[in-house]
């Protein structure tokens, strides 16, 4: 199981799609609030927690300075994907990366790029993967649907563009 935690609702919009590509890959997950200013109890009580609860990988997005990933990661020895968001009151998300992306050794956190909710949910799910044959499987569908649309929107560009880019004889 993945847990996605966020500092607040407003980062919902971006770490549903974590927990979109989550159940596509067939990959339990929980998703909750967790604000490391706001509720530092519960955060400390999630991190010290989620391992007997299952979890076996923590999503944690978090906007401005962005702290949480970094102190769940502090409180527990599982993997923690951090997520940056850009918030109503970021510096255009770069403290929330830097914040997230700047952790002291002995205290690693994964991190994704800016609102990239979904690519740590693809990540979380490769990590499962490591010990879950069933969801390596999964990851291996989801990369061949990847490879397919690319291979659908070339032809689609081939047909649709043909006549307007493509000014080589017919016989070249």
């Amino acid at each position: 199981m993945v847990g996605i935690i966020m500092g607040s609702d407003s980062d919902l919009k971006i770490m549903k799609e974590a927990a979109t590509v989550l159940e596509e890959l067939g990959v339990e997950y929980e998703l909750t609030i967790v604000s490391a200013h706001r509720t530092p109890e519960r955060m400390f009580d999630y991190a010290k927690t989620a391992r007997e609860r299952g979890v076996k990988v923590i999503i944690a997005g978090a906007g401005g300075a962005a702290h949480l990933p970094g102190m769940v990661a502090s409180l527990t020895p599982l993997p923690v994907i951090g997520v940056p968001i850009k918030s109503s009151n970021s510096i255009d998300g770069w403290d929330s990366i830097l914040s997230i992306l700047q952790m002291p050794n002995g205290i690693p956190v994964a991190t994704v790029a800016l609102n990239a909710a979904k690519n740590a949910g693809i990540l979380a799910a490769r990590i499962i993967g490591t010990s879950n044959a069933g969801v390596t499987g999964r990851l291996e569908y989801y990369r061949e649907g990847l490879k397919k649309s690319v291979a659908e929107k070339i032809d689609k560009i081939k047909w649709e563009y043909k006549n307007e880019y493509d000014h080589r004889s017919d016989e070249d």
